[in-house]
């Protein structure tokens, strides 16, 4: 009997007309004319390009290179590959001067933080550009990263609509090999390519495939842990530690918390 597969396979379908009926309406809604994406050269945002331009047409968006100096020209290759298979309008900035610009003051700061700076900073041309061309920054981040923890607040995971913020990593790579995102960037291992030789995987320390498998199982289907851990044949530890994670990235999933008043403020309760 063949084994069952944790998320199930994606109804590429369904998933398409929901996708499409969701950006329409949000580009409506918000009075817009278009929407502004970063493009990486990774199969995040390379499958919601297409997506975008399979909802909204190629003249309703524009990709934006942002490499800062230690990229790997790789990624400006495959962002370059998407952009041209999809017909859109890019733009390139180099970030290098901006984050060089503040870390010549902090000579002391480490990749990470390099990295999430670098992230922000990015963002901040996302949201410039949008500005100027009255666009929406269009999202690429996908449920594992969500759930996982693993964005920068502020800088990737910041974004006006997100097409697949629903999408399991794994189900993101399904639906990017329908749309013909090429085989290249939906092969190479993923990385934010934040610093020379980084992967997601890496840094997590587990595979998208395992977090995803554990999450569909407790999340959508509310499995315990000890359930989980029979089913996928996967140490209990394992699954703990990748609950435990989701559990503790919490306050990136949420508005930042507000101490409640009891009543107006400046106003006597009495």
């Amino acid at each position: 009997m063949e084994k069952q597969v944790y998320p199930p396979p994606l109804d590429i379908e369904t998933a398409l007309t929901i996708i499409d009926r969701f950006l329409v309406s949000e580009m409506r809604k918000a009075g817009r004319k278009g929407l502004v994406v970063g493009m990486s050269g990774g199969v995040d945002s390379a499958l919601s390009a297409a997506l975008a331009v399979r909802a909204l047409g190629k003249e309703n968006l524009v990709a934006v290179k942002m490499p800062y100096k230690s990229s790997s020209p790789l990624s400006e290759k495959h962002a370059g590959l998407m952009i041209d298979k999809l017909g859109v309008e890019s733009v390139r900035v180099d970030i290098t001067p901006m984050v060089d610009a503040y870390f010549a003051s902090e000579p002391a700061a480490d990749a990470v933080r390099k990295g999430n700076f670098m992230a922000r900073m990015r963002m901040a041309v996302l949201y410039d550009l949008s500005a100027k061309l009255d666009a929406l920054v269009l999202g690429t981040g996908n449920r594992s990263e969500w759930l996982l923890g693993y964005t920068t607040l502020y800088g990737d995971s910041a974004c006006a609509l997100n097409p697949i913020g629903g999408l399991y990593k794994t189900q993101v790579y399904q639906l990017a090999a329908f749309e013909g995102v090429p085989e290249e960037i939906i092969l190479k291992p993923p990385s934010a390519d934040l610093w020379p030789g980084q992967n997601d995987e890496g840094d997590m320390g587990l595979l998208y495939s395992d977090a995803d498998a554990v999450f569909y199982l407790s999340v959508d289907e509310g499995r315990a842990p000890r359930e989980v851990s029979d089913i996928l044949g996967m140490p209990f530890q394992k699954v703990e530690n990748i609950l435990k994670r989701m559990e503790n990235m919490e306050f990136k999933r949420r508005l930042p918390p507000v101490a409640a008043m009891p009543f107006p403020p400046g106003k006597n309760e009495d």
